[in-house]
């Protein structure tokens, strides 16, 4: 077991340094453009929401390449590794048209939380800025899927956190202004992102044809047209995982929508939890790309036990840290939400959401690795059922429920924004276990015919 977890924490501190600074974008946002405007900080929440489910739900698609090019690294298949790369990027051009149109057109969304013109005016600006980012964060992903496929996610960390530093110094130019630029507020963290989004892809790019963990599978060696055989694999497991990610992540797109509803101070107070619940979930996400990584290899190399097993040890590993993250968080929850705002009002509608964020984040560190364990196995399309009617159903619908009161008998403590949440930690529950008993089944499928083909070879 401890062989297992040192291999699975080998590959998981990278990924999660480098998401924990690609999230820090979200928290550096949120922390500066709540200093300069509370109607942008809450035009920050509600854009971002839109944006993170048109981004998650498309690099979900591409983030099928992740388990096909794991599991041809460990057969030693390298050359199609390099043909499924190429098929990559010509699904990356084709999602980018999808994803531009959605964020530079975002009407139809915006009407649906019926919020101010002021907020509607600024959230506008933002999406369509971020629009024209678009496309290099897409390819940056196939970058990521690739190198954390072979068991160098360094190679990405080391990107992200040049990132980061980037960041703050762009913000502090574009929100406040300075050097001929005006004052442009939350739009000014969409230009600071879309701008280091070029930088990154660019470099990403590049490094795939100078480092030698990339040489044998001749990415860019030739050119080639879409192929639609490898498409249509890419696509059998990357649509189920989009819409597995798209699922996840508008059950909290909506419910950041209808919490508008409720006034800017309660939906600024989400987006604090939201942002505290983000930060968490990092550990979980790279242990569980961790694990997937290993168990993907592992089954490349015709070894389902050693897969099961890692499988397992990485869903303990993540649950049992999400436990210690979730002591801290109660402990020191009014100094995390005074870090994040001075307004006072504010402060006070986060602090009830932040309770909730403590036992949504368990739940959240199971489903999500063993989701990620399941992918290695090439198995989308039972999780993503679960997911939808988890996280739509019972979330979202039961969110709805809660927190408009709709049936007029629940108690006051469970509307508004705290109902969302409740409903909202309830789903993770069901998807959570849902998903791990589904795992048993699979892995355990995996072993039996590993042991039925053996026991026939030696007959």
């Amino acid at each position: 077991m401890l062989a297992d977890l040192r291999k699975i924490a080998g590959l998981a501190w990278p990924v999660l340094i480098g998401q924990l600074a690609i999230i820090a974008f979200g928290v550096i946002d949120t922390a500066m453009v709540g200093r300069y405007s509370a109607v942008d900080l809450a035009a920050l929440g509600l854009g971002s929401s839109i944006y993170v489910s048109v981004y998650i739900g498309l690099t979900g698609i591409l983030t099928a390449l992740q388990p096909i090019t794991a599991q041809l690294y460990g057969a030693r298949r390298y050359e199609e590794i390099g043909e499924e790369v190429r098929q990559a990027l010509w699904l990356t051009l084709a999602l980018t048209v999808i994803g531009f149109l959605i964020l530079f057109f975002p009407g139809h969304l915006l009407q649906l939380a019926r919020v101010p013109d002021a907020l509607h005016e600024r959230t506008v600006s933002y999406l369509r800025i971020l629009a024209f980012g678009l496309p290099a964060g897409l390819a940056f992903r196939v970058y990521g899927s690739i190198s954390n496929a072979v068991g160098k996610p360094r190679l990405v960390m080391i990107l992200q956190v040049g990132a980061l530093l980037l960041k703050v110094p762009l913000n502090t130019w574009f929100i406040f202004g300075g050097f001929g630029v005006p004052a442009l507020g939350g739009p000014g963290c969409a230009l600071a992102s879309s701008l280091i989004n070029w930088a990154l892809a660019l470099l990403g790019m590049t490094l795939l044809t100078r480092v030698d963990v990339f040489t044998p599978f001749a990415i860019f060696k030739r050119f080639c047209w879409p192929v639609w055989r490898r498409q249509a694999a890419q696509l059998r497991l990357g649509i189920p995982m989009g819409l597995s990610y798209l699922i996840e992540v508008t059950s909290y797109t909506f419910m950041a929508l209808f919490i508008a509803r409720f006034g800017t101070t309660t939906l600024a107070g989400h987006q604090i939890a939201g942002n505290i619940g983000a930060v968490l979930y990092m550990t979980p996400l790279a242990i569980g790309i961790a694990s997937s990584t290993l168990v993907a290899q592992a089954l490349g190399a015709h070894r389902p036990e050693a897969a099961r097993t890692l499988s397992r040890h990485g869903i303990m590993m993540a649950v049992a840290i999400a436990c210690c993250y979730g002591v801290i968080v109660l402990a020191l929850r009014p100094y995390v939400i005074a870090g994040y705002t001075p307004n006072p009002q504010v402060a006070a509608a986060a602090m009830p959401l932040v309770l909730i964020v403590v036992c949504y984040h368990f739940f959240d560190a199971l489903q999500i690795t063993t989701a990620f364990v399941l992918r290695a196995y090439k198995v989308a399309v039972v999780p993503t059922a679960i997911y939808a009617v988890a996280l739509w159903g019972v979330g979202l619908g039961g969110g709805y429920l809660l927190g408009f009161n709709v049936s007029g008998t629940i108690p006051s403590w469970l509307t508004g924004a705290r109902g969302f949440w409740v409903a909202n930690t309830a789903s993770l529950a069901i998807a959570g276990i849902g998903l791990l008993l589904y795992w048993r089944v699979i892995s355990r499928r995996h072993v039996r015919a590993a042991r039925k083909l053996s026991a026939d070879a030696s007959v």
